[in-house]
């Protein structure tokens, strides 16, 4: 698929959000390295604390169809401005690799990209040169 294909993806899974609270829809579209795309939209609750943002939804779709090797994030919302991942998401995300490609598209469908690891810096993790307890992967 195009990049632009992949942006209209994630603008038809924007509009599959529950954003009564906030009327601030969002949709990503998660890469698999292996091609397959997972979709996702904000979904909010009334106890704010309970709502999940797009991109996490799409990670937790990919990784419980046992995806693990991501390649790009697609975010899109119909703000002017460009909506980047929150940090809790930013966390999640990093959680499968620092090297993911996050795409954010404004409403006028201008592009901006930045690697997870610039978005997140001296992030936790256990992806530390050396760690003993969950290997050596380094980012």
């Amino acid at each position: 698929m195009k990049i632009n294909d992949l942006i209209d993806l994630a603008f038809k899974a924007k509009e599959n959000a529950y954003a009564p609270y906030s009327n601030f829809k969002v949709g990503a579209v998660l890469i698999v390295k292996d091609g397959r795309k997972f979709i996702g939209c904000n979904v909010e609750n009334a106890s704010y604390g309970l709502s999940m943002c797009a991109e996490r939804v799409a990670l937790f779709k990919a990784v419980s169809e046992k995806c693990r090797d991501f390649e790009s994030l697609i975010l899109v919302s119909d703000s002017e401005e460009f909506c980047f991942p929150c940090g809790a998401c930013r966390q999640a995300l990093w959680e499968f690799g620092c090297d993911l490609e996050i795409i954010v598209v404004n409403k006028k469908k201008e592009i901006k990209k930045a690697k997870i690891r610039d978005l997140l810096p001296e992030a936790f993790s256990s992806h530390k040169e050396g760690n003993p307890v969950f290997g050596s992967k380094s980012c």
